[in-house]
């Protein structure tokens, strides 16, 4: 375990030893003071220092499957003891199990994180406990997109819940004219084909392959489709899975899983059999908007977008 001074903020960092340079640099500059420093094989003494309530920071790309589960046990400890923000920056293959260690935290996920990925969530972190305003040092834009995304994530949950409370068969003058208007209503049902959910998300795949990567990305409706049709298939769906299918980088589908989780869309299910998991699914009302919205494509008979 090692201290550093500075800083505005206090981060408490567990990281290997080849890692706490970078991390540290990044540290700074999203305006933090490195309070501490605890390697992985270290974690059991994070619950026996007195440290406040700082930011904590961990990297975990590359640790050792078994070190980390170990690790693990402690620092989810330390969390639930002094309600920590945490920063956590993990590989694709370690997303399950840390996703599963934190249910209910203030935690900012990284997956294949960039350094400026790194000090927005330190920043975002850093607010949250009430220690400095940092938009400042944001990198350039990234207020800007993250107001983009709050945006988008509201109006999805917006059209589901409009979908899904069409539904309801009140009585009334204005109420049922307005079941009538654009493609009408009809009550929902999980009858929709899951194969044709699938093919709706492999067409929007092709896209990429003919016009290029990176311009059409829409992860919350990617996701949303992905786990519509888990559902209807009688799957579950992990974090990492679900990741993927964003088909955008993992950071930026964990932000959006974050926000599609807060709306009430997406809901986290531990796996009964492994504590090291947790599944992603559709919601009640999201599952009611998406019935609403399929009954209301075949009535139109447009084609799935």
């Amino acid at each position: 375990m090692q201290d550093r001074p500075g800083g505005t903020f206090d981060v408490v960092l567990v990281a290997e030893p080849a890692r706490v340079g970078e991390a540290g640099e990044v540290i700074a500059r999203a305006g933090g003071r490195l309070l501490a420093t605890f390697g992985w094989r270290d974690a059991g003494e994070l619950t026996t220092r007195p440290l406040g309530r700082p930011v904590l920071a961990l990297e975990a790309e590359g640790v050792a499957p078994a070190l980390l589960t170990s690790a693990l046990v402690h620092v989810r400890e330390m969390v639930r003891m002094l309600d920590l923000p945490v920063v956590a920056a993990v590989d694709l293959t370690q997303l399950d199990e840390v996703y599963a260690t934190f249910p209910g935290s203030d935690v900012r996920f990284l997956c294949q994180a960039t350094a400026a990925d790194r000090i927005v969530a330190l920043a975002s972190a850093g607010a949250s406990v009430g220690e400095m305003m940092l938009a400042d040092r944001w990198r350039e834009g990234e207020p800007e997109r993250l107001k983009k995304l709050n945006e988008e994530v509201a109006r999805i949950a917006e059209l589901l819940a409009r979908l899904a409370n069409r539904e309801r068969d009140d009585d009334g003058g204005d109420e049922v004219g307005d079941r009538h208007l654009a493609f009408g209503y009809e009550p929902p049902a999980d009858n929709a084909d899951p194969r044709l959910i699938r093919q709706t998300i492999r067409l929007r795949r092709m896209r990429d392959a003919f016009l290029g990567d990176g311009l059409f990305e829409d992860p919350a409706w990617d996701m949303i489709l992905d786990l519509y049709a888990a559902h209807l298939e009688g799957g579950r769906v992990s974090v990492s899975s679900l990741c993927i299918a964003a088909a955008v980088a993992p950071t930026t589908a964990l932000r959006w899983i974050g926000k599609l989780t807060e709306v009430g869309l997406f809901e986290r299910h531990p796996d009964p059999t492994d504590r090291r998991r947790a599944f992603l699914a559709l919601s009640p009302r999201a599952l009611k908007g998406m019935g609403s919205y399929f009954a209301a494509v075949r009535r139109a008979g447009v084609a799935m977008g």
